[in-house]
C-alpha cells in the first residue's frame, strides 16, 4: 500500500511529506542558522511538513544528536556508515526512511547527501542544495585527501546538479560556475545566500549596547576594532589577515583586533607580537553577536579561489546585521560587489586602504537594516515557494 501511493503521489496528491538530508555535517552555527533554522522557516512560513533527516559521524554521536534536536526536536538523527569513503552504504538507511515516511520531495544539502537521495530506494524529486563548488573545494583545500573520492567528486557533483529537479544555489556566481564546468543550461533554480539565524534579527544596536560589548572587552570609545569571526578552515586565509592586519595594527594603538576564533599559528602570532591590541576568545554561537557589538569592521579577508569566487559566507549578514561594515577581498561571491555598491564596507585588495575611522551609530544602524532587509529567511519566502511548488 505504501508503495503504492508512492508511485501515484503525482496523481492523487497523498505525499507531502519533505526530507531535508544532510551528510557528515556536525552541529555548528553555521549548521543552526542554515540547516535548523531553515527546516524550521520552512514548517512554519510554508506550511510544509518537512523532517530533517542527517546523518552524522558515529564520533560524538550521542552529544551531536542531542545538540540536533535541541534545535530541532523531530529531527531523524541517525549515524553514519563509518568512514566517509563509504558514503554510498548509507542510502540502505535512507531507503527504509523513505519507505517508512514517503517523502515527496528531497532536499540534499550539498553533493553526497543529494548523491544518497539518488542512490535510494526512493521515487521522490530530488532538490539540490548547492552550497558551493564542492569539486574544487575538496581540491583546493584538502577537505578530502582520498584519491578516489577527489577522482569521482567532480562527476558526483555535475549529477547532482544536472539531474535533480530543481536547486538551490548560494549566489549567482554558484550558477555561472555551474554553466561554466556543467553546461548547466536548464534554469529550474533560485538563489538564496546564507540567511541570518533568527537571534540576529532581535538583536538591538544602540549606543548603550555597543558601550555594554565594548566594555565587557576593555576597548575604549576610541578604539576602532576590526573583528574576525569564524572557523580557522584553510579557505579564510589566515596568513592573509595577518599580512593584512599587522600594518593596521602598528599605525596607531587605538585599532584593536578581536578574533572570535580556535587559535591558528598567524592569530597567536598576532596576539605575541601586539600585547594589549588583540584579543583571541571563543565563545558560543548564541552569544557570538553580543561579540559582534563592540566592532566598527567585519574581516572577510580571503585568497582567489573557485571556492571562494562562488561563496556566500553567512558571516557577511552577520557582521552588516551587527553593525559592522566589512572589509572584504575582490571576487568573494556576491558580496564584493555588493559592498562596493552599497558603501557598507571596503573592498581590499590585500593592503589597508589608508585611516580607518570608527563607524558611527547612524552607519551601524543603516548597515543592520540593509542586512535585515537582504538576508533574513522571509526575504525568500517565495523562492522557497518556487522550489517546492
Amino acid at each position: 500500500m505504501g508503495w503504492a501511493c508512492h508511485r501515484t503521489y503525482h496523481e492523487n496528491n497523498c505525499c507531502r511529506v519533505i526530507f531535508y538530508v544532510t551528510f557528515n555535517d556536525l552541529p555548528s552555527g553555521i549548521y543552526f542558522s542554515q540547516v535548523t533554522d531553515v527546516v524550521a522557516f520552512i514548517r512554519h512560513q510554508l506550511q510544509k511538513e518537512i523532517r530533517l533527516v542527517a546523518f552524522i559521524s558515529l564520533r560524538n554521536f550521542s552529544q551531536n544528536k542531542k545538540a540536533i534536536k535541541k534545535e530541532l526536536g523531530d529531527a531523524i538523527v541517525v549515524p553514519m556508515v563509518p568512514g566517509v569513503t563509504r558514503w554510498r552504504l548509507n542510502k540502505w538507511l535512507l531507503s527504509f526512511l523513505c519507505f517508512i515516511y514517503k517523502p515527496e520531495v528531497i532536499v540534499g544539502r550539498s553533493v553526497l547527501a543529494s548523491m544518497l537521495a539518488f542512490y535510494s530506494k526512493c521515487r521522490a524529486r530530488i532538490v539540490y542544495d548547492g552550497r558551493g563548488a564542492i569539486s574544487a573545494e575538496w581540491k583546493e583545500y584538502g577537505v578530502i585527501t582520498d584519491t578516489q573520492m577527489l577522482s569521482e567528486i567532480a562527476e558526483l557533483e555535475k549529477h547532482a546538479v544536472l539531474e535533480a529537479w530543481k536547486r538551490i544555489a548560494v549566489s549567482e556566481h554558484l550558477v555561472n560556475y555551474w554553466k561554466r564546468e556543467f553546461n548547466y543550461d536548464q534554469g529550474s533554480h533560485v538563489i538564496i545566500p546564507c540567511t541570518l539565524n533568527k537571534q540576529y534579527e532581535s538583536l538591538e544596536v544602540t549606543n548603550e549596547t555597543i558601550l555594554q560589548s565594548r566594555k565587557r572587552l576593555g576597548f575604549d570609545t576610541t578604539d576602532i576594532v576590526f573583528v574576525y569571526a569564524g572557523s580557522i578552515s584553510g579557505w579564510q586565509g589566515f596568513d592573509l589577515l595577518y599580512n593584512f592586519m599587522r600594518p593596521i595594527l602598528n599605525t596607531a594603538h587605538n585599532y584593536k583586533l578581536l578574533l572570535l576564533c580556535a587559535p591558528d599559528k598567524n592569530t597567536e602570532r598576532l596576539l605575541s607580537e601586539f600585547q594589549g591590541q588583540v584579543k583571541r576568545i571563543l565563545v558560543s554561537p548564541s552569544d557570538v553577536p553580543a561579540y559582534l557589538l563592540a566592532g566598527d569592521y567585519g574581516l572577510l579577508i580571503r585568497e582567489a579561489s573557485v571556492t571562494n569566487e562562488v561563496a556566500s559566507p553567512v558571516k557577511f549578514a552577520e557582521y552588516l546585521a551587527c553593525g559592522l561594515k566589512v572589509v572584504i577581498s575582490p571576487y568573494l561571491g556576491d558580496y564584493s560587489n555588493f559592498v562596493a555598491e552599497t558603501n557598507t564596507g571596503i573592498v581590499s585588495q590585500g593592503q589597508p586602504a589608508g585611516t580607518f575611522t570608527s563607524v558611527s551609530i547612524n552607519e551601524k544602524l543603516r548597515c543592520r537594516n540593509l542586512s535585515l532587509k537582504t538576508f533574513t529567511k522571509s526575504v525568500y519566502e517565495e523562492k522557497y515557494r518556487e522550489i517546492f511548488a
